[in-house]
């Protein structure tokens, strides 16, 4: 695949594009801590939406305020009242009246001839800011505005309240995005113009402006008529970018595999069992696409068990009847060396040589190993990121599978890729995926879907528990595991730390060490790769019964003799995830059991997430109800890098926005290939300010 072109940015979007310490007053402090909450460019300060609103209209009377509202109040100056000499943790009182009642301002830092001008004893002045009671005497407490009584134009009649962190006070950061704002130049339409004029929508830069300057919560829904119309632009962005990515990988002429399916056939002769429905759908669809002269790019995703390792060795085979090469990339080691377990069988049954390669293949192996891919005698690989090193040459790579694309990153999928020639691409995720992130995530591929499960796979017993009842979970651990059951006991998430998390696992191993004894393992993902598979092992084989683990068990490990899972805080776990899992057990003979605990009181969402998966074992209706309670940014795990950043569009609630956003990609390309036309040139504009880059440089090559 040749490198793609560079295009230059349109200059009118260069002053959005430089760093924000390029802003009036602006020093390497202040930029330090706008790079860490907004980004480190003008317009991400742009970007940075309000959370809140204001009000500073007037108030009326001082009689009328009520605690805990803010208040903007005509008022005349009575008295100052410093503290006592000596006593400067006394705060500086300013009395203040009008015809109904009195206010005091309350300063804890302060200073007094800062206060006494702006204050002047006997004068008037416009005071903005919530009201306390303190016994009986109302008071404002470092009041938010202070102007001359005749000041009122100088305050607006709503302050947009935007997130920010303690290095930034809210005056300066609202400052600084007013002074972004003002670089946002007038851009021409990339929307259809009979699309914006049933929705009602400004133009852009007028709706950025809208945005940023909310009259009450309905501004700030995600739904009004600013927001929505800047989600669109958004989307739409996403939906042309990922159209041309799509265009330029099946640019080139695919590989028609048209081999007859011998060495699958002796794959399915050695499984033992027939594939399910939906997996013989989905071999007939990634079958269809081998032996058609285009490029595939297609995703199979399903639930939890539900076979595609299986439908991946069967296009693998293809590949290799075919005379090329084929490699699978999951991204860890413990999931690669589970497909490898997999495959291996199936391979040595169709006579086809299969190798390993993680970061863990070293010395004489690994030369052995990147000899076999380079000249051809190996045809099947599994492996990790270790695939993407640049020593690894593939003789003709004809077939790359990403497994778990989410945990890698688009650029990882076209770097594999891109080891072969118009090479087929499928990517795989155990975790089902709602339509609207199929549109945003992996929209430039035709998708197969896994919705059932194979015989054998028993339903799982699923409980919720209060972490009260510790002791019993315990005792009932105990009594299967003396009754020859195996279990898992996965450790909560503490934060965005898998050193904490670590240390949480730790802590339960050795309590639990204590209780049951020395058939307790711990597994995590800072061990080292030996220490892990040594871990796995001994859970498989026998000698550790409860193996106590983070989350590193979500994906790639299949033991069928694990019957039991006990999930402490599930209420800190997405919903996808607490599915995934469950998935571990009801892999085998056994009656499995899902033990769920939490820690009350339940937020109302961690209580209803807890709920659908007690009351479901469907993981495509478990997908969509995760997206609703959590929104996209999350919906495949707390750690993936894959998916689309968005900073204003939300899948959770913009479904049909992005429906239609897809729909006007398609037209618009259909229509102007090359985006040449006056909307085409807006559209490129558009690609710009939402920083779709690599779908910028397909475009100019």
């Amino acid at each position: 695949m040749s490198a793609p072109a560079i295009v230059m940015r349109p200059t009118i979007l260069n002053p959005l594009f430089a760093p924000v310490g390029s802003l009036a007053g602006v020093g390497p402090k202040t930029a330090s801590a706008l790079e860490t909450l907004t980004g480190g460019r003008v317009i991400d300060l742009a970007w940075h939406l309000p959370s809140g609103v204001i009000d500073r209209r007037r108030s009326g009377a001082i009689a009328d305020t009520e605690a805990g509202r803010v208040a903007t109040l005509s008022v005349g100056v009575i008295a100052h009242q410093p503290p006592e000499p000596g006593r400067r943790r006394q705060p500086y009182r300013v009395v203040c009246s009008d015809a109904t009642a009195t206010l005091v301002l309350v300063f804890f830092a302060y200073d007094a001839t800062y206060l006494k001008k702006v204050l002047p004893e006997g004068g008037r002045c416009l005071v903005s800011g919530r009201i306390e009671v303190f016994g009986s005497q109302r008071q404002m407490v470092h009041p938010d505005h202070i102007l001359p009584a005749d000041g009122g134009a100088e305050l607006p009649p709503f302050e947009a309240i935007y997130p920010q962190t303690a290095a930034i006070p809210s005056k300066t950061l609202s400052r600084l995005i007013a002074a972004a704002l003002e670089k946002v130049p007038d851009v021409e339409e990339w929307i259809d113009a009979a699309h914006v004029s049933r929705q009602g929508w400004a133009p852009f830069r007028d709706a950025l402006m809208a945005a940023h300057a909310p009259e009450g919560s309905d501004d700030l829904s995600p739904l009004g008529p600013a927001r929505a119309r800047l989600s669109f632009d958004e989307l739409l962005a996403n939906q042309l970018a990922l159209a041309l990515v799509r265009r330029h990988l099946q640019r080139d002429a695919g590989r028609a595999f048209t081999a007859e399916g011998r060495l699958a056939a002796s794959a399915r002769a050695a499984l033992g069992f027939s594939l399910t429905r939906a997996q013989e759908h989905a071999v007939a669809e990634i079958r269809a696409d081998q032996v058609a002269p285009t490029r595939m790019l297609r995703l199979l995703h399903g639930d939890v068990g539900s076979g595609k390792t299986v439908v991946a060795v069967l296009a693998m085979l293809q590949a290799v009847e075919s005379g090329a090469q084929a490699a699978l990339m999951a991204p860890t080691e413990i999931l690669a060396r589970q497909h490898f377990a997999t495959i291996e069988p199936l391979a040595r049954a169709a006579h086809v040589r299969l190798a390993v390669l993680t970061g863990r293949t070293r010395g004489a192996e690994r030369t052995r190993i990147l000899a076999g891919l380079a000249d051809g005698s190996i045809p099947l690989v599994v492996g990790t990121h270790a695939l993407v090193q640049a020593d690894v040459q593939f003789r003709d790579l004809g077939l790359a599978i990403i497994d778990e694309q989410h945990r890698f990153g688009v650029q990882q999928r076209l770097e594999l890729a891109a080891r072969g020639a118009a090479t087929d691409i499928l990517v795989m995720t155990a975790t089902p995926i709602p339509r609207t992130l199929l549109m945003s995530a992996y929209g430039d591929m035709a998708v197969s879907r896994l919705d059932e499960k194979p015989p054998g796979r028993r339903p799982v017993d699923t409980r919720v528990l209060p972490a009260d009842r510790l002791d019993e979970v315990v005792a009932a651990v105990r009594r299967r595991i003396g009754g020859g059951d195996k279990a898992y006991w996965v450790c909560p998430l503490v934060e965005e730390s898998e050193t904490l998390d670590v240390a949480a696992a730790e802590e339960r191993y050795r309590s639990l060490q204590a209780l049951l004894g020395e058939r307790v393992g711990l597994l995590h993902g800072r061990m080292k790769g030996a220490e892990r598979d040594k871990a796995v092992a001994q859970f498989r084989d026998g000698c550790v019964d409860l193996l106590v683990a983070t989350t590193v068990i979500e994906v790639g490990v299949d033991v069928p003799a694990a019957s039991v899972v006990v999930i402490e805080h599930a209420e800190r776990f997405g919903l996808a995830q607490l599915h995934q899992l469950r998935g571990r057990v009801g892999r085998g003979s056994r009656d499995s059991t899902c033990l769920l605990l939490y820690a009350p009181p339940l937020t109302e969402t961690a209580r209803a997430r807890l709920t659908v998966l007690r009351e479901t074992d469907d993981g495509f209706r478990i997908a969509e109800e995760d997206l609703k309670l959590r929104g996209g940014g999350e919906i495949l795990g707390t750690r993936q890098t894959g998916l689309p950043a968005f900073r204003i569009a939300d899948l959770s609630v913009h479904g049909d926005l992005l429906a239609a956003a897809h729909d006007q990609a398609r037209l618009l390309l259909r229509r102007d290939p090359a985006l040449d036309t006056p909307q085409g040139r807006a559209a490129r504009v558009l690609l710009h300010l939402f920083d779709r880059r690599t779908a910028i440089r397909y475009l100019a090559s």
